[in-house]
């Protein structure tokens, strides 16, 4: 069996084509287009109509590219910059009448379970009581469980972008102290309930996932891409403190030359250490391990182990919420169908 993923992010629409033979999302393709929708879309703002054709363009391709690797209509959905606009709803439909591909928006909190689910697959049952953060564009998603689906799912309005343009005035320039110390207060306020139970939950291992992630480990001292997925990856709490130092007295364009900054993430990299290095400080993680797997792998695997009527129900609430609502909370949960 031939699946595949669209991923609509802040920065870019990703494909993954996988082969689920045995139970594993094998990639077989991966492909993306550049948007860079956060860049054109304010915090809470709509999407203007020229980055909504774009984005046609962009699945529209996708799916064609999927389906020339042999794969079904892909499992497509859109993160927090989509889900968060007031218009999401005329922008859901559009792709929808345009490409055929049933683009939806999942709650953060789904985001996270799914993480968690593709994070645990990787990492295998030895890592135990499992912590994760995954830091996005719009968003920042923590969970603890135990077993296959987490126990506790958050997702806070602590995306890179999103604080870069509320605090950091866009991330160009290198920016005052005062500056960065409002963003750290926002941050600690906003997480301080969530790191209590991480806290006390007392997880064994810790992970993080996302480009954020894993641009920050690389300027940590983590081993780059190149070296493949299977080289263990970790980042430790003092050194991304470091970078968050060495990050605030540069311009973007100095941060893109550093190890691991690439130039479309150079200005919200700074708001991205800061949202990390005190999650990890106020969740008394001292290091985490870089785990390649997140939400793309998570959703193929529900889909591998539950089934295609898995993704039609999430299709289906969507729908629903989508009607009530223009833009629903999180109050929207796909519930597991086994333990």
């Amino acid at each position: 069996m031939r699946i595949s993923v669209v991923d609509v992010g802040s920065k870019t629409v990703r494909l993954m084509v996988a082969d689920a033979e045995g139970g594993v999302p094998l990639p077989v393709h991966t492909a993306k287009w550049r948007l860079r929708l956060s860049e054109q879309v304010e915090p809470g703002g709509p999407v203007p109509e020229e980055a909504v054709e774009r984005l046609v363009e962009a699945v529209e391709g996708a799916s064609r590219t999927a389906a020339r690797w042999g794969a079904a209509g892909p499992l497509a959905f859109a993160t927090a910059v989509v889900r968060a606009a007031p218009n999401r709803l005329e922008v859901l439909r559009t792709v929808r009448d345009r490409t055929g591909v049933a683009l939806c928006t999942l709650p953060g909190e789904v985001e996270a379970e799914l993480t968690f689910l593709g994070a645990r697959r990787w990492m295998g049952w030895r890592s135990g009581p499992l912590a994760l953060l995954d830091i996005g564009g719009g968003s920042l998603e923590v969970a603890f469980g135990r077993g296959r689906l987490p126990d506790f799912v958050a997702s806070l309005p602590l995306g890179a972008a999103r604080l870069t343009h509320e605090f950091l005035k866009g991330g160009e320039d290198a920016p005052p102290p005062e500056h960065v110390k409002a963003l750290r207060r926002q941050v600690r306020h906003q997480l301080r309930d969530v790191a209590a139970r991480i806290r006390w939950e007392g997880p064994r291992t810790a992970v993080a996932t996302s480009r954020t992630f894993q641009q920050l480990g690389r300027l940590c001292g983590a081993s780059p891409g190149r070296h493949g997925p299977f080289v263990e990856r970790q980042m430790r709490c003092s050194d991304l403190g470091e970078a968050v130092g060495r990050l605030a007295a540069l311009s973007a364009a100095e941060r893109a030359r550093l190890p691991g900054i690439s130039a479309p993430r150079a200005a919200q990299s700074l708001a991205g250490a800061v949202v990390g290095h005190t999650a990890m400080k106020l969740t008394g993680l001292e290091t985490v391990t870089l785990c390649p797997w997140a939400i793309r792998e998570g959703i193929l695997l529900r889909h591998i182990e539950d089934g295609p009527s898995w993704w039609a129900e999430v299709i289906r609430r969507n729908d629903e919420a989508t009607a009530q609502d223009p833009a629903p909370t999180a109050a929207l949960r796909i519930a597991a169908t086994t333990s």
